[in-house]
């Protein structure tokens, strides 16, 4: 899943953004309500992690523009202020959810994951095809009831391509959900990290290539 994280402190929001990726989220950051407008005008995510109090527009604003976009990202506010009238107030705006600070990482990672997959047609958390089970809140893999050791981009490749359900995925938009706005449109990253990825999950080859079209999961 592609991730924005908005946060003016940015010792937190650099701490958000890579506690995620270790989660095989591709995450953006930005430091204030500016940035947040021009990145969510450039990018499809999934998920905007976004505090209220931001300089030069305030997160109310964000927020109003996300939602009046009328993409799929789901918005998760974030706020210092623990009074119930603020948090409805957020929520009138058209955030999906509310956390308050401080919060534990890991209930910042379950919300996120919770609506990401309100982001797109409903999925199970667990994904299972082919033999390869995908555990999203655990961040597992397996296959025929043996364990994968994926990298992150590995995991988030493999989960795009069973997210597609056996449609044929382009590399450009597996460079544009698996990977943040620094990576390089001509790197090969994408390749390599198929080619590893099927080298981890063995035979019979589940990940087929479509030859000038992307890359397909599924036995024929």
């Amino acid at each position: 899943m592609r991730v924005l994280v908005v946060e003016d402190e940015r010792l937190l929001a650099d701490s958000v953004a890579e506690g995620l990726r270790r989660f095989s989220m591709a995450v953006d950051v930005c430091y204030d309500g500016e940035q947040a407008l021009e990145r969510v005008g450039v990018h499809g995510y999934d998920v905007v992690v976004l505090d209220r109090d931001l300089p030069k527009v305030h997160g109310d604003e964000v927020c109003a523009a996300v939602v009046k976009a009328g993409g799929e990202a789901r918005v998760l506010m974030l706020t210092a202020a623990a009074d119930v009238t603020d948090r409805v107030a957020g929520l009138g705006l058209g955030a999906d959810d509310y956390l308050t600070k401080p919060f534990a990482f890991a209930e910042l990672v379950a919300r996120v994951q919770a609506l990401s997959r309100r982001a797109r047609p409903a999925l199970p958390p667990v994904l299972e095809r082919d033999g390869v089970v995908l555990d999203l809140p655990r961040h597992q893999a397996a296959r025929d009831g043996r364990f994968l050791l994926l990298s992150p981009k590995e995991f988030a490749v493999l989960e795009v391509l069973m997210r597609a359900e056996g449609a044929v995925v382009s590399a450009e938009d597996l460079l544009e959900k698996a990977w943040d706005e620094h990576a390089d449109p001509f790197t090969n990253a994408v390749r390599v990290a198929v080619m590893t990825l099927r080298r981890k999950l063995g035979d019979p080859p589940v990940i087929e290539t479509v030859p000038g079209a992307g890359y397909r999961f599924g036995t024929p």
